[in-house]
């Protein structure tokens, strides 16, 4: 076991927000999977769990979602598992679940192999116990290949190797806003992998410009970036793209990532304690790539219709269907 779920620990009174997500996208694009195991906590009230999944393809008009909610008897942890919802399970080899929501249905049956070791966004590990920032996360599998079938409303999808990862969050409330940026499978470095998140943070009045964290795996090297140095990182942030650079010790990288809003589902993300923020997500996007080794050459990366964006924001003028599904 790579983590341990924290809902178990949580005081009655505090809230509490959880989440095991996976994604895993076709080697040569278009097609991918998202699929989320959430625990929601309000002060005061038992903890229910939810299961959340998307398949997105380019050739589709827009992505296939469904989301179901269980209560607290229905929700644990250990044993050998990361997290279970009802019948749903993640463990350290697979992932097997059902989410019915009456007019729509996804099942997913998988397995997955990964070698590279988890990944801390925060850079220091004393973040992980304070109580800012209220949002931790960790890749747990920051790349991974998964093998098995998903079907979503009796469309069954076959899955052989697909390139993705398995991530842990958790906290008392969401960042003020938020972004996820991952890619793995390069065209140019096909073993090269990029996983970011990205957070601007409310202290009192104060919101935090972007702050970013991540890591970039490049000929056999790992690379932490960003960080909370001046410069250290930047996003220039829009609902369907955005632009992107973080700074490491060894290495620098630019890019940018998007596609085109039907490509895009839109979730609502609310914090246990009050409020919710639209999110926006698509695991099919484009990315583009620079990274600038210290004192060598820069490399140009791309990837097709594969990469992970996700912005949770404030903005209700963006233009992407919310999908009909509250949180919790």
């Amino acid at each position: 076991m790579r983590s341990a779920a924290r809902f178990p620990r949580v005081g009655d009174n505090d809230p509490h927000y959880e989440s095991f997500y996976l994604k895993a996208a076709h080697p040569r694009g278009g097609l991918a999977i998202w699929i989320r195991h959430t625990v929601w906590k309000a002060p005061g009230s038992p903890p229910r769990g939810s299961l959340w999944f998307t398949l997105f393809d380019r050739e589709a008009p827009a992505p296939a979602a469904v989301k179901v909610t269980h209560p607290a008897e229905r929700l644990e942890a250990g044993d050998g598992a990361y997290i279970r919802i009802a019948d749903a399970e993640l463990t350290t080899s697979r992932a097997h679940g059902r989410a019915d929501a009456g007019e729509h249905a996804a099942e997913w049956e998988l397995e997955f192999e990964a070698t590279e070791e988890p990944f801390p966004y925060l850079p220091r590990p004393w973040m992980y116990e304070r109580s800012i920032p209220r949002t931790k996360a960790v890749a747990l599998y920051p790349v991974a290949r998964f093998s098995g079938r998903v079907t979503v409303d009796g469309r069954a999808v076959e899955l052989d190797r697909w390139p993705g990862m398995i991530g842990h969050n958790w906290g008392r409330e969401h960042a003020h806003r938020a972004s996820w940026i991952q890619g793995s499978n390069f065209a140019e470095a096909p073993e090269a992998c990029l996983d970011a998140v990205f957070a601007r943070i409310r202290l009192g009045p104060v919101i935090t410009p972007w702050i970013g964290n991540g890591c970039l795996l490049l000929d056999g090297r790992r690379h932490r970036l960003g960080g909370l140095g001046r410069g250290a990182s930047r996003l220039d942030d829009a609902p369907t793209r955005a632009r992107f650079a973080l700074r490491g010790a060894e290495v620098s990288v630019e890019g940018e990532v998007g596609a085109e809003a039907g490509n895009f589902v839109g979730w609502t993300y609310s914090n246990p304690a009050g409020g919710s923020h639209p999110t926006l997500h698509c695991s099919v996007a484009d990315m583009r790539l620079t990274d600038e080794p210290t004192g060598g050459p820069a490399r140009t990366l791309t990837l097709g219709a594969a990469a992970a964006y996700e912005l949770q924001l404030h903005e209700t003028d963006h233009g992407i269907p919310i999908q009909p599904y509250p949180d919790p």
